[in-house]
This record gives C-alpha cells, sequence and structure tokens, in this order.
C-alpha cells in the first residue's frame, strides 16, 4: 500500500472543524468519504497535521493516507469532483512509507484576522471589531509570547494532553486600510490555543490590561486568568513546514 501526502485548504464554515465526530460534518469525514468511493467502498483513513476546531479555516492543511492510485493527476480531478466547493485538494504526492501528516511537523503557522469595518463580503473569514486597537500596546505583548513556555492559561479546559510547553517562533500583529492581522508560528498548538491569546491581546489594544501582564496570565496556568476566546471564522491555518 502506497503512502500519499495530500496537500489541501477549506473553508471551515460548514463544519465542525478537522476531526470526524459523531453526528456532525466535519472536513475529514468529508475527505474520507470521496476516498472511500474511489477505493470500491473500502473505508480509507486520512490522518490529519493537525485538528481546527469548528468554523476554522485552511489556506494550507497536510494530511496523508495509505492508497493505491496509478495516476495521481487523475486522482486529484476525481476528488476535487466529488467534494464540496468548499474543499480543494491541490496536491497529492508519493511519500515515504514513515511519513506523518502530524508528527513528522516541524512548523505551523496561523493567521486571525479583524476587521475594522463591517463587511458583509468578508463576514466568514474575519472578526469585526468595532473598536480601534493599539496594535503597538499588542506587538509589546506578543514579545512575551516567543519561546518555549507553558499555554496552559489560553488552552482549552480537558484537552487531552501530556503537556502544555509549546515553543512559539514569531508573534505579532500588522494592519491595513482594512484590517488587524495576526501572525504565530509554533511547534504545536493547544486546542483554542491561539483564538484565545488574540482574545487577550486584543484586551491589550483595548486598554483594558497591560502588555507587560501577559507574563502573570502565562505563569498562572489558568484558562480563566486570559482574555475571552475570539470566533473561529476568522482564524486560519496558514502554513505548515516539514
Amino acid at each position: 500500500m502506497a503512502r500519499l501526502r495530500i496537500d489541501l485548504q477549506y473553508d471551515g464554515t460548514d463544519f465542525h472543524g478537522w476531526q470526524t465526530q459523531p453526528n456532525a460534518t466535519s472536513v475529514q469525514q468529508t475527505i474520507e468519504y470521496a476516498l472511500s468511493k474511489l477505493n470500491s467502498n473500502i473505508p480509507t483513513e486520512i490522518v490529519g497535521c493537525g485538528r481546527t476546531d469548528t468554523g476554522v479555516h485552511a489556506k494550507h492543511y497536510v494530511a496523508h493516507c495509505d492508497f493505491e492510485y496509478e495516476n495521481l493527476d487523475e486522482l486529484i480531478l476525481k476528488m476535487n469532483h466529488m467534494l464540496p466547493p468548499s474543499i480543494h485538494i491541490f496536491e497529492v504526492v508519493a511519500a515515504h512509507n514513515s511519513f506523518h501528516a502530524r508528527f513528522d511537523a516541524k512548523k505551523r503557522s496561523y493567521r486571525y484576522f479583524i476587521d475594522k469595518t463591517k463587511n458583509p463580503f468578508n463576514n466568514k473569514f474575519a472578526h469585526y471589531s468595532r473598536q480601534i486597537l493599539n496594535i503597538d500596546a499588542m506587538n509589546e505583548a506578543a514579545i512575551f509570547l516567543i519561546g518555549r513556555h507553558d499555554f496552559e492559561s489560553f488552552a482549552k479546559h480537558h484537552s487531552d494532553v501530556n503537556n502544555h510547553f509549546c515553543e512559539v517562533f514569531k508573534a505579532f500583529w500588522s494592519e491595513s486600510d482594512e484590517q488587524y492581522i495576526f501572525e504565530i508560528s509554533a511547534n504545536r498548538f493547544l486546542r483554542n490555543m491561539v483564538r484565545a491569546i488574540v482574545g487577550t491581546l486584543a484586551d491589550i489594544g483595548l486598554g483594558k490590561i497591560e502588555p507587560t501582564q501577559i507574563q502573570d496570565i502565562i505563569s498562572k496556568k489558568n484558562r480563566s486568568e486570559a482574555g475571552t476566546s475570539v470566533p473561529g471564522k476568522g482564524l486560519f491555518l496558514w502554513e505548515i513546514e516539514y
């Protein structure tokens, strides 16, 4: 059986995240259904590079599966024909049998988009803030995220993980005339971590807390110390590096 690497992107609006779950439509389940149809209705499992929450999007997502198919260009065409418009497979290549989409990933990058003005044409892909954010204060605080820290204060309660340590390589805000954009890269992310970080930094941008207070939030390892999680619709898994 050949191992295939699948590179794809998706609009997460109508999905309950990446991972298959009972009584809900997920990206993983939708792709596995298409692959199974192409595999004579034999159930075919696909393994993703990580989980995204309900409503979260992916500009670049990587998965792998064990699947025999001679013409990979034809496989891409058939999968895209069978999948809904919200999922696009843009590359399928043969990979080493030991390749693992999740465990081999070295760096993951996310971006979060906040609209400065109400935009009905962008409503599915950005969070709208009525208030002006102080980007300098948010970037001052974001510096304290860089490095290896215990991020339990930003993790969803009862997450199934052995530890809450992540190494953040980059965290910063930029802005255009229309949006505030947050980018963060790390070796791994906890459930809800980026959305909780963005919510906390937004509180700093609104002057509710001081930039240096994020150090105390991290050290207390208590989710109630951090800010409210922002909506998933503004979050994109942006890039995976191996």
